[in-house]
């Protein structure tokens, strides 16, 4: 095949900026596209998340390019989930028994730059910004582009576009709009938002809290969460109703409702965030929603991938991994099609759209578990268990949230189902007492063995 094809890459994020890396070390010429200035050069990160969780599935995705030593250099080590109640006691349940398996803070603005000194070292790149595709002619391979610094319009064609252009993806649109093929979409919303806060270095640059754990203060209906910084801040971040309950977006309106909001529920933080009423204020309230399409692709020409593609709340920390995870599948199919885009794009989707409906779905079940479940008795008491099986026993026991951010060589779907099984199994016989934190590990695992499997055999709604 000729190798010299013109690809475009619509977004130049974190999925764009890796796909375009990647298809510049197979031999692609690449061009890339995005609405937003230049990131290294202009601070773009209003309204989004500043740092998230890299965890395996991302990580396999640095190996394949060859940048894993680097952005291990970017991040923070977190081993577990520091919980604070409302009186300000914190206790720490780690993400796994085995001490190797945890997960890590990093910035996505340093993560994103690395990326795109990376995918602009090779010559068959070229990165434009401040180009807003505003639309995608899939039959004829072409997109519109609009330069927002000469207000001109100008279209470019290609052998392929790819879309990586999020939640809000031009391609996607024009896929919906053009009504050419059938094609399925939905978008669903929590009434939840979030807005993002901080807690400042000391002034020695050093750390306020507890540096390597990702902090939750669960409050039911609510809750905060804190990720640790290279600078010694935190980068805290508020989910909250928008109109429902006591205290919501809507209703917290001045500065000395914010604050008893943070006395009452957060005091803790509250005491660590003399910058708190700042923050509420100046920075935005974002939506948290959930998107799914059918189908990818358009005959062998265009391809929706990462948020374009499965856009999910970002309560597992998977949303980044799950698009880097993209790049990772679409190259092992690169591998056995290539040349045959429409093969590719056909067997792509097919392997990859089950795994990133279960990642969409248990990001919601987890954000149930991480505002309300992580603070009851019977859920310590099973993480308790969970910690000590996979302790004793590394190989032949792993948690829901040990499959799902650990084990990367099985796909989010079978991950959900034996973990739900798992954590329906575990429960059960806690319930029915019929099993104990304080027990022989060796007739708990067994006893929990025999019950997932049961699950498993008779249920199809996990």
């Amino acid at each position: 095949m000729n190798k010299q094809q013109n690809v475009i890459v619509i977004g130049a994020g974190l999925s764009g900026s890796l796909l375009a890396l990647r298809l510049a070390q197979r031999g692609y010429r690449v061009m890339v596209y995005e609405m937003r200035p230049d990131l290294r050069k202009v601070d773009i990160s209003a309204g989004r998340s500043i740092n998230l969780a890299f965890s395996n599935r991302g990580n396999k995705a640095m190996k394949l390019v060859g940048l894993e030593d680097k952005v291990k250099s970017l991040c923070i080590p977190m081993h577990g989930r520091m919980i604070h109640d409302q009186d300000g006691n914190t206790f720490q349940s780690n993400y796994s028994g085995r001490d190797q398996e945890y997960i890590y803070s990093v910035s996505r603005g340093d993560l994103n730059a690395l990326l795109l000194d990376e995918a602009e070292q090779h010559e068959n790149v070229n990165i434009h910004f401040n180009k807003k595709c505003k639309s995608v002619d899939f039959e004829k391979t072409t997109a519109l582009f609009k330069d927002y610094q000469t207000k001109t319009e100008f279209i470019e064609d290609a052998d392929v576009i790819i879309a990586t252009d999020g939640a809000g993806s031009a391609l996607r649109r024009s896929y919906f709009l053009g009504k050419k093929f059938l094609f399925s979409f939905s978008q669903d919303y929590l009434s939840y938002g979030y807005k993002e806060l901080s807690i400042l270095p000391t002034e020695n640059g050093g750390y306020q809290t507890h540096k390597n754990a990702l902090h939750i203060w669960p409050r039911g209906n609510f809750m905060l969460i804190a990720l640790p910084n290279l600078n010694g801040s935190f980068t805290v971040t508020l989910f909250l109703s928008y109109s429902e309950g006591e205290y919501n977006f809507d209703n917290l309106n001045t500065p000395e409702l914010v604050e008893l909001f943070f006395e009452k529920e957060f005091p803790d933080a509250l005491a660590i965030m003399p910058n708190l009423t700042d923050d509420f204020f100046n920075n935005p309230t974002a939506a948290l929603g959930t998107v799914k399409c059918s189908p990818w692709h358009y005959k062998g020409n265009t391809l929706l991938m990462g948020d374009a593609a499965h856009a999910i709340v970002p309560f597992y920390g998977q949303g980044m991994n799950a698009a880097f995870e993209d790049v990772v599948e679409l190259d092992a199919v690169l591998d056995k099609h290539e040349g045959e885009w429409e093969q590719i794009f056909k067997t792509y989707e097919k392997q990859r759209k089950k795994d990133t409906d279960a990642i969409a779905d248990l990001a919601i079940d987890n954000f149930l578990e991480m505002r309300d479940h992580v603070a009851h008795p019977i859920f310590q008491e099973k993480r308790k268990i969970e910690m000590a099986l996979e302790k004793q026993f590394p190989t032949q026991y792993a948690s829901k949230y040990s499959l799902v951010t650990f084990n990367e060589n099985i796909g989010y779907q079978e991950a959900m189902l034996r973990g739900r099984a798992q954590d329906k199994a575990i429960l059960s016989l806690l319930k029915n007492n019929s099993i104990t934190s304080s027990e022989d590990l060796s007739s708990v695992l067994k006893k929990v063995q025999q019950e997932t499997e049961n699950i498993l055999n008779l249920s199809s709604d996990l």
